[in-house]
């Protein structure tokens, strides 16, 4: 995903305290996507050991895509959050806003179908 601040969500979080919570979307599941992150950290590592340890590379290519699924699976996650928290707000503001959100939104899909 794109390391773009969230405009509706930023805007969001200066009109109040209150709002501060909801900065971004994925914030609500932040502790349970560092969990997924930290595993696939490890299993990244555990990939360099197969290499040096010259495992067989069947064996190793199965454990790639397993990580490559992994991270699919929290980008599609992140994906997913954004839509339903910065998109939606953004396109309740409407205007220009809501437009550079959604245009935002369809590069960050692009970029996961080609990948």
């Amino acid at each position: 995903m794109d390391e773009t601040a969230c405009v509706a969500c930023d805007a969001e979080a200066e009109s109040g305290p209150e709002a501060q919570h909801a900065q971004h979307g994925y914030l609500s599941n932040k502790e349970a996507h560092l969990r997924r992150l930290r595993r696939i950290e490890g299993q990244v590592r555990g990939l360099e050991r197969m290499v040096d340890d010259e495992k067989y590379c069947i064996d190793i290519l199965t454990q790639i895509s397993a990580v490559s699924s992994a991270l699919k699976s929290v980008s599609l996650e992140l994906l997913s959050e954004h839509m339903n928290h910065c998109v939606v707000r953004a396109a309740r503001a409407g205007g220009q806003e809501s437009e550079d959100k959604i245009a935002e939104a369809n590069q960050a899909i692009a970029r996961l179908v080609r990948s």
